[in-house]
């Protein structure tokens, strides 16, 4: 009996749900797409319901149980038809799970992928679990409905697996990247690479789909390419190491230079210090190190033993230590002149100071008062000519001098 002989008799009610047996699938679609009004749809706690109509999502109900009246539910009266006098709507109902799926196995070949660290071209193979969830159930239907759905789980998950390793693909050779690690040593990622697959899968998005959990996987190669990948990791580990015997060969030559300027500096404080304290001149320094010096040379040489030998090396480090103290003594400057003697009037006669009236025996300067001394000439009152100081005669015509003599008139 189909839906309109119900409808004609009068039956209101038909249940919309999921069947018991197919409750584990991640899509179930209701079969008929003639539902009578009033028809009661069931949804599991795990599940929602998504109503389509020529291709586009009309509207979505969450679990519960409810009547299909347009009362309840505005959307239905886009999917009323008048052909039965509005007793009937046409929809696709489909019901998806939205509880996590897990143990979902996935594995095969990743694809060809070039090595971020070695440049080799390879292709890597990865096997593992993982658990999945549908977080838009609406962008699900509309990309599993491209997919020509069937209702099986198989087909569901292959198809998800599928994305998922195009996924893979992309985030394995991006983290290794990131890491500056080879793809052969992918394995000492395994719990980056979980946590990266968990985050970035937008194949994945695309679709309304979120990976929940990546079990236990394994990344491996063929014999091959395992092979020549350890041969390119050999070479580039090798350069490595050169690098880093150079770079601590570097810092060993800056790390002993730097010890030796400090053992430079400490020396120069040291003979600093003797110089100042001891020696009292570097002519006196540089004689003791020449005595040391020139002791330790002889010594090497086998030069003297004994008392004797001793005496003969301090001997020679002495007259070194003299002609280097000569060496680097100062050029002998020449000895300043006598200051000139002061001129005094011969007889002692007493010359009396202009400004502060002291008598001094002659000079240029007064003794007590620091005036220059003006000495007054006397001339011979017969001839005219100068008397010398102190004269009583004059030396060339006889003539007594008198005290105040005074040059002739017109000399």
């Amino acid at each position: 009996m189909g839906v309109f002989d119900f409808v004609k008799n009068g039956v209101r009610e038909m249940m919309v749900a999921r069947p018991d047996n197919l409750k584990h699938l991640v899509v179930y679609k209701h079969p008929d797409q003639n539902i009578p009004m009033h028809s009661q749809l069931t949804v599991d706690s795990d599940e929602c319901a998504v109503f389509f109509k020529d291709g586009r999502v009309v509207g979505v109900l969450p679990p519960g149980r409810v009547t299909l009246q347009s009362q309840n539910i505005p959307f239905l009266n886009s999917l009323v038809t008048s052909f039965t006098g509005g007793q009937v709507f046409i929809a696709e109902v489909f019901f998806v799970k939205t509880a996590p799926v897990r143990s979902v196995p996935f594995g095969g070949p990743i694809g060809d992928m070039l090595d971020p660290l070695t440049g080799e071209q390879v292709t890597p193979r990865i096997f593992g679990e993982m658990s999945v969830v549908v977080i838009d159930p609406v962008r699900f239907i509309v990309g599993y409905s491209g997919q020509a759905a069937t209702g099986d789980n198989d087909f569901v998950l292959n198809w998800i697996k599928g994305l998922f390793m195009n996924g893979v693909k992309t985030t394995l050779g991006e983290l290794c990247e990131n890491e500056g690690k080879s793809l052969l040593q992918a394995v000492s990622l395994t719990q980056k690479l979980a946590d990266a697959f968990v985050a970035h899968a937008p194949d994945l998005a695309d679709i309304g789909v979120r990976i929940l959990q990546v079990g236990q996987f394994n990344v491996n190669f063929s014999e091959e390419d395992r092979e020549r990948l350890k041969a390119a990791n050999a070479e580039i580990a090798k350069a490595q190491r050169e690098v880093r015997v150079k770079q601590i060969g570097v810092a060993g030559a800056a790390a002993e230079a730097q010890a030796k300027q400090f053992q430079l500096d400490q020396q120069f404080g040291q003979d600093s210090r003797y110089v100042k304290e001891l020696a009292g001149s570097y002519q006196g320094y540089a004689a003791g190190q020449a005595v040391i010096g020139a002791g330790q040379g002889m010594a090497a040489h086998g030069v003297g033993g004994g008392v004797a030998g001793l005496g003969a090396q301090m001997a020679v480090g002495v007259g070194m230590g003299n002609v280097m103290a000569g060496g680097f003594a100062p050029p002998p400057q020449a000895a300043a002149p006598p200051p000139p003697a002061p001129t005094f009037s011969p007889g002692g006669t007493q010359v009396t100071c202009g400004t502060c009236g002291a008598k001094q025996p002659g000079g240029k300067f007064c003794a007590e008062c620091g005036a220059a001394l003006v000495v007054l000439k006397r001339f011979c009152s017969g001839c005219g000519v100068e008397l010398a100081a102190g004269a009583k005669f004059c030396a060339n015509c006889g003539t007594a001098a008198a005290a105040g003599a005074t040059p002739p008139s017109g000399g």
